[in-house]
This record gives C-alpha cells, structure tokens and sequence, in this order.
C-alpha cells in the first residue's frame, strides 16, 4: 500500500512519486490549500492538496485529526522561508495527486504533541499515547538496546535459553504471584521472580554462558522504578571469578551505551564496598554525580549533652552523622523545613543543623538550636571533619543507622540536584562486599540480603553458623546515576555449603527439601563454580531516554496501583471460572 515511509521522505526523492500511508497529525487550511502533517512511526511529512485536483480535495476537506489515509503524489522542494530544518522530510512536501480514507478516527482525548498530559488519560488511552513522539522514541529506544545486548551476548558466546514461566513458589524474596491450578486441585504454580535456579541448573547442565531477556514478577509495593512486571537481562557464566564476571558485564554495558547513545563510559568503571558507599553516600546505589558525602560523627557524640545525639550514638545500630551543603547557609527557615519534612518520609525524627556564618569568630559565628548542647571540642571536631567554611550549613541525622542512612542519602540527592551541585554525565559505579545477611525485626530472623543462592566470600563460611551478621557475600551491583541497574553475584556451588546457609536463614532441612530439594539434588552432581547477575532493561532504557518513570519505557504498563488502565486489569471472573479451579472466595466482592 505504500513505497515509503512518511519521515525518511527527503530530498533524494525530488521529482518522483510516491505512496504513503499514515495517521494525519494535523489538517491546516490555508485559504483554498489545504496542508496535511501525515505521520508514521519514522516521523511526519507535509501533504499538500490544492483545488486543481478536486477529488483529492475534497477528500482532504473530509479528514481530520487521527484519520488513517493513504496519499499518494509528487515529492517537491517547500517554498523559500518554509523550510523546517528539524525534519527528515523539511526541505520538501508531497503534492498529493490521490487521497483515500482508509479508516475515520473519533476526535481524539488529547493532542500527539501535548506534553501537559495527566499519566491517567495517557493510560487509560495508550494505545493513542502510544502514537506520541516521545513513546515512539522510547520503544524503538528500547529495542535497539535489546538488540545491542543480544548482540553483545552472542559474539561472547552466550546461549539464549527460555525458562519456565509457570514455577513453583519459593517465598524466600518478594512476595509471590500465584496462578491456581485447575488439573491439581488446592495446587498452585508461582510467575517467576526471576529464572534464579533455573539459570543454576542449566550452569550444572553444562551450557556454560545463558542470557535471556525475559519476564519476572513480584507482587510488591511499586514506585516510579518498580512494576509488578518487569523485564531482566538474565545472564549467567562457569568458570568466572567475581572479577571477570564484572569486567565482562560492564563491557557489556559500556558497549551498549556506545552502540545506543554514542556515549563512552569510564573505563573501568571505579568499584567500592558497601560499607564505603553506606558510609560516604548513605545508599548501596550512590549517584555519584553529587559530590556532596556523609560524615561520620558517632564516636564524637556519646557523651554530649545533646540527648538526641547521645543516645542515638550509643545505640549498638546507632549512628550520627552530618551532611555539609557549600553555601547552604543562605537557605530559609522555610527550606530548612521543607528538608525536615522530607528526611521524615525516611522515618527520620528531625533535623538538626548548624550555619557557619563565620569561622574565625569560633562558636559565636555558628548559628542552630542545637549549639548550647555542645561543648567546644566537639564543635571543632565536627568543624574539622566536616570540612566546613563560612557560608556552609550542616545538616545532622541521629538514630538508628539504617534510618539515618536513608533520610540523609535521600536528602543528598534531592539537595545536591535542587541547588545545581550535580554533575552532568554518567556515573557508573560496582557496589561489592555485600552482607550475606540482613535482620528482620519483626520475624526476629536473619533474612538474605540478595538471595539465599549467593556464595559466602573466602573465609567467612564458618560465620555463617557463629556469626551470620559479619559474613560477606561475593556479591556485586552495578549503580548508574543513583539507580540500581544491575545486580548479581557468585553462586553457591556446593550443597553443603548451601545447606548452611539455609540453616542461617532458619530454613530446616524439611523445609529446604520441600521448597528446594530439585536444586540441593542437583548441586551434588558435579555443579560447576557459576556466577552472573540480571540488569533491569526497564530501568535502563528509561535512564537513557530521559524519562522519570519506568511506565515510559514499557508498552503497556500498569499504574502504582498494579492496575491497567486500558484493559481495566485484574478484574473479577465469574463463578463458573472460580468452580473450575477449585476457588471459593472468603470476601464477598465489593
């Protein structure tokens, strides 16, 4: 039906005749001469139609915004003055010799090109948000990343293998989507959280190097770069060190910006321990385009006067620290509390602070609240390691480390962009030397900070019996501009080692074999040392295209509700359906 597309239309095909076929963008007419943008997922190209054919239009007259047509006629050069250099197709337009409706359009909700849309309507109506410029670059954005990794993994060597979809639940993670089965009745199958152990079995069956860019799940809490359904570049390698793997995946991601974006990444990308990145940046995902850090001050506060800081400091999970902002003196009272109110989305109580408005003049040239409580030496101790100058402001964060670790890393962000101390760029960073193990207060348990698959790094096997908080995993994240886009480690490879980690986690032997007995069987026969790590292709691709939610960077996706808009998903089924699975429900429905 067509011999082009709308927006590779230019100059080289002057003179000839061409058929093209497209949404129309807009329909302009100019005093007896109507002009049409007519669009296709290459961009737009002008039609013009005047009165000399009078089929044509007439045809044109009846069009409107939306209407699929097909047009066909003769490239030539636009007037002098109405060239549009931002176009493919800007130095010339089509005289349309044929026009034909192929299908009409309702007036539609919005404008392709407006850019004030609420994300409701967007979603409600996406296959029309779809058509929009900046979607349409974002797909195709987001394909050739795909491509650029396939790519990548299959000039090294990588298999791609497909799992299985339906699986069998392991709560050890998130929390599970489950899918009843009809044929065993009360049994369930789970949506993969991620091809883990099947990616594990297949380095046990010898297949060496595995990629799959595939679909994962998990029923959890969502925000702007989290869905209930998201995609993974799964990756798995034998015979790796944790040094090589990383090496080689961040070849990977160096060669997709380059390939994508024509964007060089450093080489190599600079690595630090987590408890580095906790302490300096508060975050296992620092954006390291602020330059602004943390400083430890715990040591220094317990025994001061100032009862906040004393006791926090003494806290055994305690800790004080302090967040200098160059020039943060000038802010307002009503900044300084607008920040308050946000380090306690955190769980953060307050926030303290100090004004150095003059150095020289000692204690008399600080400004906070909180100065009566402190002595001179201490002062001058969080002076010194601060590295404060006049016109700084401090901010503090006292109380257990994990909340003040995410209260000030949050508000280092926020206020290192806000007040243009950010860098431009990419900043790429591997986290390594995670804990093995995290504790659950409210199960009163260690859980895995990963995975309960990681391996303990050298030496620390025995801790995971006598001491699970100080052991170390061979485990490593990759961080781009404060995002986690990456995440992977060193595997277990030997089943007596996983069995104690199992015992760690408080998983008995029956429970280990009922939930992975398929996987401890395994490892007994000949598992090889195996290692990778999943990149979240979602969050990739939004990070490059510009865009501040993932939902920007997938086809159709669901809202932070977990609901789609535009099938109105999930919906209630009808009894006949809950029958044949063998489902009551307990709840009448609302």
């Amino acid at each position: 039906m067509r011999s082009e597309y709308c927006g590779r239309i230019s100059r080289q095909h002057l003179d000839q005749t061409v058929t093209l076929c497209g949404w129309v963008h807009r329909r302009r007419d100019h005093g007896g001469v109507i002009f049409i943008d007519l669009r296709d997922r290459e961009g737009l190209v002008q039609i013009v139609c005047d009165p000399d054919t009078p089929a044509t239009f007439q045809t044109a007259d009846k069009v409107r915004n939306e209407f699929v047509v097909r047009v066909a006629g003769r490239v030539r050069h636009r007037p002098e003055g109405t060239v549009n250099p931002n176009l493919v197709s800007g130095e010339i337009e089509v005289l349309a010799q044929e026009i034909e409706i192929l299908n009409a359009s309702l007036t539609p909700p919005f404008q392709m090109d407006d850019e004030t849309l609420s994300e409701t309507v967007r979603l409600e109506y996406r296959f029309l948000d779809l058509r929009r410029p900046q979607m349409q670059h974002n797909l195709r954005l987001r394909y050739r990343v795909a491509m650029a990794v396939r790519g990548f993994l299959d000039r090294h060597g990588f298999i791609d293998i497909e799992t299985p979809m339906l699986t069998r639940s392991t709560p050890e993670g998130a929390r599970d989507y489950l899918v009843p089965s009809r044929v065993h009745p009360g049994h369930f199958f789970a949506l993969p959280q991620s091809p883990q152990l099947f990616k594990q079995l297949l380095m046990i069956a010898g297949f060496d190097r595995y990629y799959q860019i595939v679909k994962c799940f998990r029923d959890e809490d969502l925000r702007a770069d989290r869905q209930p359904e998201f995609t993974q570049i799964d990756v798995e390698t034998s015979f790796l060190e944790q040094r090589q793997i990383t090496e080689l995946m961040e070849e990977l991601i160096r060669a997709v910006f380059r390939e994508v974006l024509n964007v060089d990444l450093p080489n190599p990308f600079p690595r630090m321990s987590y408890d580095e990145a906790m302490a300096l940046y508060g975050s296992d995902k620092p954006d390291l385009r602020v330059p602004l850090k943390l400083t430890e001050l715990t040591d220094a506060m317990k025994e001061v006067e100032f009862k906040v800081f004393r006791e926090a400091a003494q806290l055994k999970d305690g800790r004080v620290a302090a967040l200098r902002i160059p020039g943060g003196g000038g802010l307002s009272r009503k900044d300084i509390d607008d920040y308050t109110g946000f380090v306690k989305i955190y769980g953060a109580k307050g926030l303290a602070y100090i004004k150095v408005n003059a150095m020289s003049k000692g204690a008399e040239g600080l400004q906070s609240p909180i100065l009566k409580f402190l002595k001179a030496p201490v002062i001058a101790t969080l002076l010194e390691r601060t590295g404060a100058r006049d016109g700084d402001l401090i901010f503090f964060g006292a109380d257990r480390a994990k909340v003040v670790n995410e209260a000030l890393g949050a508000l280092r962000v926020k206020i290192g962009h806000e007040r243009g101390l950010a860098e431009s760029g990419w900043r790429p960073v591997w986290v390594l030397d995670f804990p093995m193990f995290e504790y659950d207060e409210e199960e009163k348990r260690w859980v895995a900070m990963h995975h309960p698959f990681t391996s303990p790094a050298p030496g620390h096997e025995d801790l995971l019996a006598t001491d699970p908080g100080a052991a170390r995993a061979i485990a490593h994240d990759l961080a781009l501009n404060g995002w986690e886009i990456g995440g992977g480690s060193v595997r277990i490879h030997r089943q007596d080692v996983q069995s104690k980690v199992f015992r760690a986690l408080a998983i008995s032997p029956e429970e280990a074999e009922a939930k992975f007995g398929f996987l401890l069987k395994a490892l007994q026969y000949g598992a090889p040392p195996h290692g990778g790590i999943a990149f979240g292709l979602d969050r990739i691709v939004t990070m490059m295209a510009g865009a501040e939610s993932i939902r920007d960077s997938i086809a159709f996706p669901k809202t932070q509700r977990a609901q789609c808009l535009l099938t109105h998903a999930p919906n209630a089924v009808d009894e006949g359906q809950l029958r044949e699975l063998h489902i009551r429900l307990r709840n009448p429905q609302p």
